[in-house]
């Protein structure tokens, strides 16, 4: 094959038709736990997180949040990857045995946010949110009440969701969508002296925590007890007028080690010979970043 600039081209309009057929086949878990939310500037600040709204009568004037208290900001950060096609492939001919890597490219930069998220929500345990303590805290407050969302324990962790709201638990942040670039001329510096063109893709983004009130972090044992207590714990959370949020957890996530505890917690009719009362309580999502 004749390397000039419409046999490269050409192969740039066929790399990229592969990776963007390969970018929306590819499938993720983020999106059931954190919002998608778009980026205009270098970082968002989330400090509405900390007023939650909800109604009260209205005597008097009205009482406006003083969001001063909280500032929690989301930086975004640039992402990369990227491959080598040898000039000698070129010649040859051989370009179909790179379709697999470009795939690959693709599927990486369209899973990548689950590895931000997932991360995030298994540090959650040492990382900050809005109110500045851990987003899995014992001492979390709402006017002058105190609430925890977290059971110790020195076993794998396992988390109590509820994604039912505007707003999920946690917040994946896009400043660029994944884009499939390439550095392909033959003048380019990469080629002269390596005889390697280029192709990759890069985005920016970041991600980060929402309400800690709709998550329960956990490492005790996956059992009936812990749930249950999980989820009294949730469901008691009240707004500083003593009303209930109404947080209703929906969603357990967990590794690979505690599937089979989740599966049967919440997936068998019977434990034991009785009834299972927890039986499909919650949807279950297993995933790889948690063990």
């Amino acid at each position: 094959m004749i390397i000039n600039q419409q046999t490269l081209q050409g192969i740039y309009v066929n790399f990229k038709t592969i990776f963007n057929q390969q970018l929306e086949n590819t499938k993720t878990f983020w999106e059931q736990v954190a919002t998608r939310v778009p980026s205009t500037t270098k970082s968002n600040d989330y400090k509405w997180l900390g007023a939650l709204p909800t109604l009260r009568e209205w005597i008097g004037e009205r009482q406006v949040k003083n969001l001063s208290a909280f500032s929690y900001e989301v930086v975004n950060k640039p992402f990369e990857a990227t491959v080598a096609v040898d000039r000698d492939d070129i010649e040859d001919d051989n370009i179909g045995v790179y379709k697999p890597i470009i795939q690959q490219l693709a599927s990486a930069a369209k899973q990548h946010p689950d590895e931000l998220v997932f991360t995030l929500l298994k540090e959650g345990f040492s990382r900050k949110c809005f109110d500045k303590k851990s987003f899995f805290n014992d001492s979390h407050k709402i006017g002058k009440t105190t609430y925890s969302n977290i059971q110790t324990g020195s076993g794998a962790a396992w988390f109590l969701l509820d994604t039912t709201k505007p707003v999920k638990p946690l917040i994946m942040q896009f400043r660029r969508q994944p884009e499939f670039v390439a550095l392909d001329r033959p003048t380019d510096s990469n080629v002269f002296l390596r005889k390697e063109f280029l192709y990759g893709v890069d985005y920016r983004g970041n991600a980060g925590y929402g309400f800690w009130m709709q998550a329960f972090g956990s490492k005790a044992t996956l059992d009936e007890t812990n749930f249950k207590a999980a989820r009294k714990a949730m469901e008691s959370i009240k707004n500083e007028h003593g009303v209930p949020l109404r947080i209703t957890p929906n969603l357990m996530v967990v590794g690979p080690s505690n599937r089979d505890a989740a599966e049967t917690l919440l997936h068998s009719r019977e434990i034991n010979g009785s009834t299972n009362v927890l039986y499909k309580a919650v949807d279950l999502l297993v995933v790889p970043y948690l063990d």
